[in-house]
C-alpha cells in the first residue's frame, strides 16, 4: 500500500512572527531579555500551564465542557491560554525555532503514527495499534 502525501501546504498554519516581533519589543522595552533564558522561559510556560490546570483541576469531565458557559471561568481560561501562548511563542523566538515548520512536521508524524484507519475512536498510543 503506498502511502498518499496531502498536498503542500501553500500558506502557514501558523504565524506567529507579529505576536514574535511585539514580545521582542516588549522584552526589549523593558530590558527584560536579560531574563528570558531558555531555562526560565520554560519554567514561566510551567507555571502557566498549572495555572490552566488549576481552572479545571475539580470539574467533572462534564463541567469541563461547559467550562466556557460560566464568564468568569471562561475569562479565567482565556487569560491563561493566552499566558501559555505568549511563553511558548517568546520561547520558540528565543531557540530560533519556527513554530510553523515544527507544527507541521509534528501534524506530519503524527499522521504517520495515528492513521486515520487504525486509530480513528481509539485512544490507544501508535505502538498498540
Amino acid at each position: 500500500m503506498t502511502k498518499q502525501k496531502d498536498a503542500p501546504q501553500t500558506e502557514p498554519l501558523i504565524d506567529v512572527a507579529p505576536l514574535s516581533r511585539a514580545l521582542e519589543k516588549f522584552a526589549t522595552d523593558r530590558d527584560w531579555a536579560q531574563f528570558h533564558s531558555p531555562k526560565n522561559l520554560v519554567m514561566a510556560l510551567t507555571g502557566e500551564v498549572g495555572e490552566l490546570t488549576e481552572i479545571f483541576q475539580w470539574m467533572t469531565e462534564e463541567q469541563s465542557h461547559t467550562a466556557g458557559i460560566n464568564p468568569e471561568t471562561a475569562q479565567a481560561v482565556k487569560e491563561e491560554l493566552a499566558d501559555v501562548q505568549l511563553y511558548l511563542v517568546r520561547l520558540a523566538s528565543v531557540l530560533g525555532i519556527n513554530l510553523n515548520e515544527a507544527v507541521e512536521h509534528k501534524l506530519q508524524r503524527n499522521a504517520e503514527k495515528y492513521p486515520a484507519d487504525k486509530a480513528r475512536g481509539s485512544s490507544k498510543k501508535y505502538t498498540e495499534l
